[in-house]
């Protein structure tokens, strides 16, 4: 027993690991039902370019003594151009479009990062560390948490008939563009404010892995939705106990905790009904 409570009991007595489980639990409420729509509308790839694109903003903001939000901010609108634009050419295409400048974008940043007036600890930024969140960080995922549930409710309606029925959302009053701009809008506010704790490579775990663990298992949408936010919020609190039992860096073991959350999800047979 004494041993269970000061396992439980470990990362509570140190301010840092309360503001870190405070981190994950608020990011994983939001993104677990997020990720829900973002791989059932099929934007996987596109959570991944936002992801990997914002990159040099994060860089350039950490070089300048900028905010990291307002840096990940300005990379998500420089990807977004340089993708429309490149995407303009009928003999490029928007996905090969997406994928030269991602990977240009990602290129970019490393070579900045690697650069020798680069702060130490710059590489918090491609591999997180929720142990280091600041008050601002918690506030942009408190800010998150409220206006994404707020945001999904909204959404709630529009994108369950699109799920439902694409060819006839529109006979229902439903715009399909806007519905999937608005999605994509809250991914990209995701992306930029997850990334700060979980890192430019690790924040994908988040905004996919609740949902693969969970689509197989819950037989109704809002079942789902409710399933991964609570995976998510489990798996970025099972990830910070990792990190102060086994000395494991926190970023990393989060993800890997929501990545095994994944596999599991997927193998586990189905009730049948």
């Amino acid at each position: 027993m004494e041993l269970a409570a000061e396992f439980l009991l470990d990362p509570l007595r140190s301010g840092i690991g309360r503001r870190a489980l405070l981190e994950v639990t608020l990011l994983g409420a939001v993104c677990g039902p997020l990720a829900f729509w973002i791989v059932s509308e099929r934007l996987s790839y596109a959570a991944e370019s936002l992801a990997h694109g914002l990159l040099p903003g994060l860089v350039v903001a950490a070089l300048a003594g900028l905010p990291l939000l307002l840096g990940a901010g300005g990379g998500v609108l420089v990807g977004a151009a340089l993708i429309a634009a490149a995407g303009r050419d009928e003999r490029v295409g928007p996905e090969t479009a997406t994928g030269v400048v991602v990977t240009g974008m990602l290129g970019l940043g490393a070579l900045l990062a690697l650069a020798p007036e680069t702060p130490q600890r710059l590489e918090e930024l491609l591999f997180g560390d929720p142990l280091g969140v600041s008050d601002a960080d918690l506030v942009a995922a408190l800010v998150l948490a409220v206006a994404g549930a707020a945001t999904l409710a909204g959404l709630h309606r529009p994108l369950s008939v699109v799920a439902l029925d694409p060819s006839g959302a529109a006979a229902l009053g439903v715009r399909l563009t806007l519905v999937r701009l608005a999605l994509l809008g809250l991914l990209a506010v995701a992306v930029a404010v997850a990334v700060q704790g979980l890192g430019n490579l690790l924040v994908l775990a988040v905004l996919l892995a609740p949902a693969v663990a969970v689509r197989r298992h819950a037989s109704t949408v809002r079942g789902s939705m409710l399933a991964a936010g609570a995976l998510a919020v489990a798996g970025g609190v099972a990830g910070i106990y990792a990190s102060f039992q086994l000395g494991s860096a926190a970023g990393a073991s989060v993800a890997l905790a929501l990545s095994v959350a994944a596999l599991g999800g997927a193998w586990l047979p189905t009730k049948r009904r």
